[in-house]
């Protein structure tokens, strides 16, 4: 087991893996940029190197002053977190060239999942459902791409093979509209990814996005902890989630989370993983793997009793997995809300100083969050200041925690979403279960209008 541990991160995922790691006796070496230097992970480490200005550009996303502080500081190992580097394929092998351990995938398998055309092809060959559409990227003859849309049907998604967070995507319902989509999609690709390759696939009406969450190691030891539902998104980005997934099949379940379990043995993938789904009519199609551990990993941990970070750690050091399908048992419900500095309905950043902060308690309640009272939130980074999980027997218990917790909770001197969570967890098709990744914004828009 490793001794020392970087953590090429910040935030919340910042302070998480370095829980996970003092737990396991691992002492830990924050990276940090100038804003970040009174964070509490920060004060909190064994070891911490300041690797630039506050622009991410200069600090978390530069590889050569992280890679010299895990050497100053004689790290074995370095943690991603998600965002910033972690799917960064050109920063995992540098940072097994620089002789330290990568906790995470080989950087093959972040190429192969990373461009969303090779990771659909991969699944296709493991035998993975997928959304109908282009076999491959979308050729530059405009009659074979018309002739592709018809075939597939309208309305169709041109989608960037290197996008991700909802970026580089336009939804197409005529074929007038086509080809000026697809000309417009691949120049935004190429500028914003350095990658112009496109794919169409058929734009579902109203499906659910399911996830499920995989765990591998490098001995062909594969297992899955369920699914998690992500459905209640803006602009693509997950606002609140929720485990298992509300109105799904068990069998259902197993059966797709045996079909990735057996994707990963093919490919040979190492370390925590989510394959993504849209889900429609019992049907589940595959949009995209990440290579990393997710946002929303804490709901999976409370129904499996898996700590996700310290398996990653340990899959890394070369460890088999401690479990085999059959020993995992999920058990309760969780939700977890993420609580971002911003307007709750306009969704403009709210950096700023903490005036008064108070946490929620009480049975079944989890924060992960490196806030403080006092501790200014800074402009430079993502607006999620924190997570709020409930946990219960049932889902009715874990809503009736959750909506407790949420008018406990006081984060002052900065906006929050918290009141966008409570109007959430009284919504009655909310509290059915089984909304589709568009239901947000449309009740979002709808209560737009009637104010105007």
């Amino acid at each position: 087991m490793f001794e020392k541990i970087l953590i090429a991160n910040r935030g919340e995922i910042a302070l998480r893996i370095q829980r996970a790691c003092r737990e396991m006796g691992i002492r830990t070496v924050m990276v940090h940029s100038e804003a970040d230097t009174e964070a509490k992970y920060v004060k909190l480490a064994d070891e911490s190197v300041c690797i630039g200005p506050p622009p991410a550009a200069s600090s978390y996303l530069n590889i050569p002053a992280i890679i010299s502080a895990a050497e100053v500081t004689d790290a074995e190992a370095i943690h991603p977190g998600y965002g910033f580097l972690a799917e960064n394929a050109d920063f995992a092998e540098k940072v097994e060239r620089s002789g330290f351990v990568f906790i995470g995938p080989r950087p093959e398998n972040i190429r192969l999942m990373g461009d969303k055309v090779s990771a659909k092809q991969a699944m296709v060959k493991a035998g993975v459902p997928t959304v109908p559409g282009s076999e491959g990227a979308l050729p530059e003859d405009q009659k074979e791409v018309v002739r592709i849309a018809r075939k597939v049907g309208y309305p169709v998604i041109i989608k960037a093979a290197g996008g991700g967070g909802g970026r580089g995507m336009r939804v197409v319902h005529t074929e007038a509209a086509l080809l000026n989509a697809v000309n417009l999609t691949r120049s935004e690709a190429q500028a914003a990814f350095a990658n112009p390759v496109i794919y169409l696939e058929k734009y579902l009406e109203r499906p659910r996005h399911i996830e499920i969450q995989i765990l591998a190691d490098a001995h062909k030891n594969a297992v899955h902890l369920g699914e998690r539902d992500c459905s209640l998104q803006r602009r693509h980005q997950k606002v609140m989630e929720e485990a298992p997934a509300p109105e799904l099949p068990l069998k259902l379940r197993d059966r797709i989370g045996e079909r990735c379990v057996d994707a990963c043995r093919r490919i040979g993938y190492r370390g925590a993983g989510t394959f993504e789904f849209l889900f429609e009519d019992g049907e589940f199609y595959f949009i995209e793997m990440n290579t990393r551990i997710q946002v929303e990993h804490p709901v999976t941990e409370m129904i499996s009793g898996v700590d996700l970070v310290q398996e990653q750690i340990r899959v890394a050091a070369g460890e088999k997995l401690r479990f085999r399908q059959k020993d995992i048992a999920l058990r309760g419900h969780a939700i977890e809300c993420r609580i971002n500095a911003e307007d709750p309905y306009r969704f403009t950043p709210s950096p700023g100083k903490i005036t008064s902060y108070h946490p929620p308690g009480g049975p079944g309640i989890r924060v992960d969050s490196h806030v403080y009272q006092g501790y200014s939130v800074p402009p430079y980074y993502d607006s999620m200041v924190g997570k709020v999980i409930a946990y219960g027997a049932n889902r009715e218990q874990a809503i009736a925690r959750m909506r407790i917790a949420l008018s406990e909770m006081v984060v002052e001197g900065i906006q929050t979403n918290i009141a966008l969570h409570r109007e959430l967890l009284s919504d009655t098709r909310v509290l059915r279960g089984g909304v589709s990744i568009h239901y947000l914004e449309q009740k979002l828009a709808q209560e737009q209008t009637k104010k105007k």
